[in-house]
């Protein structure tokens, strides 16, 4: 099969090239899925922070605002209002926040080979009767039952990208009386499914956001909040975090903010910048950028056609991701399968280096 780019309509092939314009990485990274790549607007944020912290210049009050603009343009990214967002530095922790509003003797529905940091925390519960239940990613709706009190599922799926139905998972957990979490780490950035659909939602900024590891939003709908226990409540869990940094005035934030952690300063600017640029795109460009170009890998991989950026297949030896890896191809192996993804900064070079790695 031809891999040049006359295959990709022409409105992507110009958002590509424009977009790989911004990322200093050339041909052969195919690997979203486990770490974004920062644009040079990023790299400038991060140098200049190192900078000013070198020079003594570091400002812990401009780090706030910076933050406060962070969660401003997630929720816009993510559709939803500003204080239905917290925020923090790993999905475990955020996750745990999310489990404690699980009820005593209640069942938590999850996805079969969901990621660790998702699962994890629910299974820490067994002490207070909370069951942890597993089903297929695509079975998950049908498997909701009036026992269930929360589905948690990663909307794409790590291992092998499936993409969850998350219409009918919501649909179905309406009916049942079951909130709904959802990992949104794999999937926002790229596919344009918002934190709206669902209850609460936990995404770390590092993957399809782009931003520098450090950063992670929880969102949690309006009115929920009760809900939930701020497990890791400091200074920076009040609306006013420079008049709570002492005992005997802690008040917590009205919204999602109770549930904010002290936030990684280095990776603040950085994010900022990735947040910024993200927001400024056109989602349904982009979701039609990293799907035609994971499209044109399936078909060189004789694969059948997905609905998703992430693209994996049978490796059980890990034949094709050393061969991969011995072309200059940057992929990953995962649950005995090989794994590329498309995003921002690949073009056809990259289905044309993939297909010229595996003889294909």
């Amino acid at each position: 099969m031809q891999t040049s780019g006359s295959h990709l309509p022409a409105s992507a092939v110009a958002d590509a090239a424009g977009w790989a314009a911004n990322f200093a990485a050339g041909p052969g990274y195919l690997a979203a899925c486990t770490a974004g790549l920062p644009s040079d607007a990023t790299v400038d944020a991060m140098q200049a922070f190192v900078a000013r912290w070198a020079g003594g210049g570091l400002n812990a009050g401009a780090i706030g605002a910076e933050l406060a603009e962070c969660r401003a343009l997630f929720a816009q990214i993510a559709g939803v209002s500003p204080d239905e967002v917290a925020i923090g530095s790993q999905v475990s922790q955020l996750a745990s926040i999310v489990a404690s509003g699980v009820p005593d003797g209640a069942e938590v529905l999850c996805a079969v080979g969901d990621f660790a940091s998702l699962t994890h925390p629910f299974e820490q519960l067994a002490h207070r009767g909370v069951r942890v239940r597993y089903a297929p990613v695509a079975e998950l709706a049908a498997a909701i039952t009036p026992d269930t009190a929360l589905v948690a599922f990663s909307l794409v799926q790590s291992a092998c990208g499936t993409v969850a139905d998350h219409v009918a998972i919501t649909q179905a957990a309406a009916r049942a009386g079951a909130r709904t979490f959802a990992d949104l780490t794999q999937s926002l950035g790229w596919l344009p499914v918002g934190a709206e659909h669902f209850d609460y939602t936990v995404c770390h900024a590092y993957k399809w956001l782009c931003a520098p590891r450090g950063t992670a939003f929880l969102t949690v709908r309006s009115g929920l909040e009760d809900t939930l226990r701020p497990l890791a409540a400091g200074w920076c869990s009040a609306d006013d975090v420079w008049s709570s940094c002492y005992a005997g005035h802690t008040p917590l934030a009205a919204g999602a903010g109770r549930f904010d952690l002290s936030p990684v300063w280095p990776a603040v600017g950085g994010t900022l910048a990735a947040l910024r640029e993200c927001a400024e795109r056109d989602p349904a460009a982009v979701h039609r950028h990293a799907l035609g170009l994971a499209h044109a890998a399936r078909a060189v991989l004789g694969l059948p056609a997905g609905d998703s950026a992430i693209v994996t297949w049978a490796d059980p030896d890990g034949a094709d991701l050393a061969a991969l890896t011995a072309s200059g191809i940057t992929a990953s192996g995962r649950a005995g399968n090989a794994r590329v993804a498309f995003h921002l900064w690949n073009t056809a070079e990259d289905v044309a280096q993939l297909a010229a790695a595996l003889g294909r």
